[in-house]
C-alpha cells in the first residue's frame, strides 16, 4: 500500500494595514506535519514587501464585512501571481511569488525525501546512545521469564562492561571490531565478582564475552548498529575440566554423615538419584509429583530451559520428599538459594572426610556421572552398559537409605 503524500500547498496572501491604505504581502503554508505531532500546522511568513494598488478579482469574494459590505481576493494571473496596477507593486508580488515557489519545492522535496532522512537522523541519534546503558535495559526485556543464573550472568556483565570503560559510556558509533577485541582480553583478566579474589576463569570469560555478543545482536537487530560486529569477532574457546562427581563409596560416607540441614540432606540425596537442578528442587511442588501405575513420576518445568519434563522416580526418591503436603506446597520446604546452602553444605561435606568441591551443580549432571562410574558399578552390581543408569539409581536407592 502506498503510503499518502502530505500536500502542503504555499500561497501568497494579502494582509491590509490598520493605519494606512496598503497591503502586506505574506506566505502561508498549510498543511505542514512535524514529526511527532498528528495535528498540521499553519506557517505564515512575511516576506517584508507591501504594495498600495493590487487589483480586486469581483467575482471572488472573501468576506461580508458586519456592514454588508463585500471584501474579495486579488485577482491572479494564469501563473497564480497577484495582479496590480503599479510597475512596483507587480515586482513585489513576483518576488513574493518567487520565495513561494522556493518554499514550495521545500515542502515537496521533504516529501519524497522525508523517510529517508527521518531514517538517517535516527539512526544518527541512535548511534549517539549508550551500548551500556542499553545492554543493561534489555536483560529482562531479553531474559522475562529465563532462570536467576542467566539474569545474574548478564548482570554481572554489564557491570565488567562498565570497569572496562571506566564508568564512562560506551556510543553505538565507537562500537567497532577492534574494541570489541579490546573486551575481550579485558574479559580474560577481568575481576571475579563480589567478595572473591583474583581474576575470572577463561570459561566465565569466554560465557561472560558469549554475552557482550548477544547483546551487540540484540543492538544490530534493534538498528542501533548498521553491522553485525559480534558476528565477525570470534568468541573465546572454552577450556575443558573436570567436572566433580561422588564416587559410590562418597555417598555411603555421605549418607552416614549427620547433617544440621535435615531438609538440605534430603534434597541433596533427591537430586542425587534424580539429577533434577537445585533451583527446580527450590519450586517442586505436591501437585508436581503425580502417583502412575508403576510408582511415582515428577512433572515439572524446568527453569533454566523452559523444557516440560517428565521424570520417572522411584520409591527410594520419593520417601525422601517426606510427607505429602497440599498441591501448591513446597516438596523441601525450608531450603534456601545456593548461596545460603552452600556454607552447611560444605561442612557436611567436610565432616564425612570429602576432600572435592561438592556442590548440587555436579548432581546436575549425574547422567554424565554414571557414565564416570561405570568401571566401579559394574565391578558391584555386574550391570551392562545399557542397564547403567537404571542399575545405578537402584544401587543408590538401597545405598542412601536416609529416615
Amino acid at each position: 500500500m502506498r503510503k499518502p503524500l502530505l500536500h502542503t500547498k504555499v500561497t501568497v496572501k494579502l494582509r491590509k494595514s490598520i493605519f494606512r491604505e496598503e497591503w502586506y504581502i505574506y506566505i502561508e503554508s498549510y498543511p505542514v506535519h512535524n514529526p511527532g505531532s498528528t495535528k498540521p500546522k499553519r506557517v505564515i511568513e512575511a516576506v517584508n514587501r507591501t504594495i498600495t494598488t493590487p487589483i480586486w478579482d469581483m467575482t471572488a469574494i472573501s468576506k461580508i464585512n458586519e456592514d454588508g459590505n463585500y471584501k474579495y481576493k486579488p485577482k491572479r494571473d494564469s501563473n497564480g501571481i497577484i495582479q496590480c496596477q503599479s510597475q512596483l507593486d507587480k515586482e513585489a508580488c513576483r518576488y513574493a511569488d518567487k520565495v513561494r515557489a522556493l518554499r514550495q519545492q521545500e515542502y515537496d522535496t521533504a516529501v519524497v525525501c522525508s523517510d529517508r532522512e527521518q531514517e538517517m537522523i535516527a539512526q544518527n541519534e541512535r548511534s549517539e546512545q549508550d551500548f551500556i546503558a542499553y545492554f543493561n535495559s534489555i536483560i529482562y526485556k531479553c531474559h522475562p521469564n529465563s532462570s536467576d543464573s542467566i539474569i545474574t550472568n548478564w548482570t554481572r556483565v554489564g557491570k565488567l562492561l562498565s570497569i572496562y570503560s571506566k564508568g564512562k559510556p560506551i556510543p553505538f558509533k565507537s562500537i567497532s571490531g577492534k574494541l570489541l577485541e579490546d573486551i575481550k582480553l579485558f574479559m580474560l583478566s577481568a575481576p571475579r565478582g563480589g567478595n572473591k579474589k583474583g581474576t575470572l576463569s577463561q570459561n566465565s570469560a569466554a560465557t561472560y564475552f558469549s554475552i557482550v555478543k548477544a547483546g551487540l545482536h540484540r543492538a544490530f537487530i534493534d538498528e542501533y548498529l548498521t553491522v553485525d560486529i559480534a558476528a565477525k569477532v570470534k568468541g573465546i574457546p572454552d577450556v575443558k575440566v573436570k567436572r566433580e562427581t561422588l564416587t559410590l563409596e562418597e555417598a555411603e560416607k555421605l549418607a552416614s554423615t549427620p547433617c544440621e540441614n535435615e531438609v538440605l540432606k534430603r534434597a541433596f540425596f533427591f537430586a542425587v538419584l534424580t539429577g533434577i537442578r537445585l533451583c527446580d528442587i527450590q519450586d517442586l511442588t505436591w501437585g508436581e509429583i503425580v502417583q502412575t501405575g508403576s510408582g511415582w513420576r515428577v512433572d515439572f518445568t524446568q527453569r533454566k530451559t523452559h523444557v516440560v519434563d517428565y521424570l520417572p522416580i522411584n520409591e527410594q526418591a520419593y520417601s525422601l520428599c517426606g510427607e505429602r503436603g497440599e498441591q501448591n506446597q513446597r516438596v523441601f520446604e525450608g531450603l534456601t538459594g545456593s548461596s545460603w546452602i552452600s556454607r552447611p553444605l560444605k561442612k557436611w561435606i567436610e565432616a564425612s572426610g570429602i576432600k572435592k568441591h561438592i556442590t548440587f551443580h555436579c548432581l546436575s549432571h549425574n547422567r554424565n556421572f554414571y557414565c564416570l562410574n561405570i568401571n566401579e558399578l559394574r565391578t558391584i552390581k555386574n550391570v551392562t552398559a545399557n542397564d547403567l543408569e537404571t542399575s545405578y539409581i537402584l544401587f543408590l536407592s538401597q545405598l542412601c537409605n536416609i529416615p
